[in-house]
């Protein structure tokens, strides 16, 4: 205890908390739709886009590279959405070939235009996360603080809207609900959370944040609104507890708090084992 009231009198702890709770949070609480609406690998084909965005930013040596990456991210996603209702390229063959594409773009530019002397620990570090969340300055703090609060407020306004599409796009469009449009939006609020997540669990761990959290709590829970807030509750406890873990023991942030993920998950399906049906 005396070693982590120590740690939190550090400026860049506090800075990496606030932001693991921020994205943690918005993460879980689209994580519920994505999972019902059995779009959770949209997530992983996005993280791998704003990978390939990243690589095209560190090649143009651009100073704030989400300038890049997020608008990237956005129009695959729209894309993505799009393709899924196509005939003749399923959903998950889109985002497959997107991902990949993408995966296979990025690291082909890092090694023709390699910007770093250690190209491979670069590479690792950006898929699997590394410790740049300790390294945070105030800029990066404020945007994923507003960016947060937009995905919160999206979330909110629309709450009805949103919860009708993932249930019954067909009820909701004969009940006069843009059904395209909540998708598009969905899909936009996913590719912001996408790229705030980067730089805590890296690209290939991402979508770890939004499925384990609305996994574990439907376990436990049976409606959409219980299922959600423990979803968000579950997911900040984790992100918490993952990056005290790694930040006294040294373990990577991002693998720390997906093993926080997978252990909870496999705590609250004993616990809806254990309960009547």
């Amino acid at each position: 205890m005396a070693t982590l009231i120590e740690y939190l009198s550090y400026p860049f702890v506090r800075n990496a908390l606030i932001v693991a709770v921020l994205i943690a949070f918005c993460s879980s609480l689209m994580g519920v739709t994505l999972v019902l609406k059995r779009m959770s690998y949209i997530g992983d084909g996005l993280s791998h886009v704003a990978f390939g965005a990243l690589a095209v930013a560190s090649v143009l040596k651009v100073t704030n590279n989400m300038l890049i990456i997020l608008p990237v991210t956005v129009v695959c996603a729209v894309i993505l959405l799009s393709a899924g209702k196509n005939r003749l390229i399923k959903g998950d063959a889109a985002i497959a070939m997107l991902s990949v594409g993408a995966l296979a773009f990025g690291y082909l530019l890092l090694n023709l235009f390699s910007v770093s002397s250690n190209l491979a620990g670069d590479v690792c570090s950006t898929l699997f996360g590394s410790q740049s969340i300790l390294t945070l300055n105030p800029t990066d703090v404020y945007i994923s603080l507003v960016l947060s609060i937009v995905v919160v407020i999206v979330f909110i306004v629309f709450y009805n809207r949103i919860f009708a599409v993932t249930f019954d796009e067909t009820f909701a469009k004969a009940s006069g609900v843009n059904v395209s449009f909540y998708n598009i939006l969905i899909a936009v609020i996913i590719a912001v959370i996408i790229v705030l997540a980067m730089n805590l669990v890296g690209s290939l761990l991402i979508s770890a944040l939004v499925i384990f959290p609305a996994m574990a709590s439907m376990r436990v829970f049976k409606s959409f609104k219980a299922v959600t807030i423990a979803s968000c509750v579950f997911s900040v406890f984790c992100a918490l507890l993952g990056i005290m873990i790694a930040i006294i023991a040294g373990t990577p942030v991002g693998a720390t708090i997906v093993a926080c993920d997978a252990v909870l998950f496999l705590v609250f399906c004993g616990i809806g084992a254990l309960r009547p049906s």
